[in-house]
């Protein structure tokens, strides 16, 4: 990663400083590939996980934004690729789900991962702009929110403002985003608009709305010149919920992907959709943080309850405690 980079990823991840790592242009690549070591760890520290497959298997879902699967490609066995289902990941996560199912290389995917997020950098320092996470009532209607939140912005003098749900995470909860003085609205008026909770995130900028333009031309050079295979086990799309089809699909909705909202809620019911009475696969979250999986906890408590979360530094970390 480091020879990819031109920068030290690992002692950034470490020691830090968190201001630096959480930056887009730090935090995307640092994202990737922390998943993908903790997909490592899964396969060499859990090998009893896999014993399990007999049952139905892996399913996939990611961390926030990570991939899951059982264990990497090109790294094990082919039987145990065979029992993993599906593998899903959270915005750029998804380049980690790809890597995952034998689509993407490493070292290629990780210089995609680069050039998108100095991109997506560039793009939000253009713009004053962020992202809203709200937990609704069941009468909240987002778009009717986001419609007078723009129209509001128009009032203050900005041309052609941008506010709209960009995360379908779970019943009642959305990620809205946009220009901040829509957001600054939307947080005075949360009771009109039936929202229970609305919390600013840490985030630089508009991610997966059409602030992020300027980020389209870069990703999709960079993408023209890697080579997609076809991946070798379901890997599901952010952009419509469903399973990428060929490499073509994949180079096409990935550059989609950077300005389109993650319909997360969507891809999991699709992910865990099977015949009444059928047993679930278990779920493996790869990667920092455990939020998918509070997620897939709110879309699917059956599926939930054959989750586990895989850290890469979990075990070193209560090794020094």
């Amino acid at each position: 990663a480091e020879k990819v980079l031109g920068y030290d990823l690992l002692s950034l991840c470490l020691e830090g400083p968190r201001d630096a790592l959480d930056r887009t242009q730090h935090c995307q690549p640092a994202v990737f590939v922390a998943s993908l070591a903790a997909v490592e760890k899964l396969n060499h520290l859990q090998p009893e996980v896999r014993a399990r497959g007999g049952r139905g298997g892996s399913g996939g879902a990611s961390g926030l934004p990570r991939a899951a699967a059982e264990a990497p490609l090109g790294s094990v066995s082919p039987q145990v690729v065979e029992r993993c289902v599906a593998a899903a990941g959270y915005s750029v996560g998804e380049f980690a789900a790809l890597v995952f199912a034998g689509a993407l290389g490493f070292a290629e995917a990780l210089y995609a991962v680069k050039v998108r997020a100095e991109a997506m950098q560039k793009a939000s320092e253009a713009v004053p702009s962020g992202m809203l996470s709200v937990v609704g009532r069941r009468e909240a209607n987002y778009k009717f929110a986001c419609l007078e939140a723009r129209k509001h912005c128009e009032s203050l003098g900005i041309e052609d403002p941008v506010c709209a749900v960009s995360n379908y995470l779970f019943p009642d909860s959305r990620v809205i985003a946009g220009h901040l003085q829509a957001l600054e609205f939307l947080q005075e008026n949360a009771r009109k608009y039936y929202f229970k909770r609305t919390k600013m995130l840490p985030v630089s900028g508009a991610f997966h709305t059409r602030l992020m333009e300027p980020a389209v031309e870069p990703l999709a050079e960079v993408l023209k010149s890697i080579e997609i295979q076809k991946p070798l086990l379901c890997v599901y799309s952010n952009v419509d919920g469903k399973k990428y089809m060929h490499s073509k699909h994949i180079e096409k909705l990935l550059v989609k992907q950077v300005v389109s909202p993650v319909l997360w809620e969507q891809t999991m019911h699709s992910v865990y959709q099977r015949k009444q009475g059928t047993e679930f696969p278990y779920t493996y979250e790869v990667g920092p943080g455990n939020q998918l999986g509070a997620i897939l906890k709110q879309c699917n408590l059956k599926a939930w309850k054959q989750y586990k979360h895989v850290d890469a530094l979990e075990d070193e970390e209560a090794a020094e405690t």
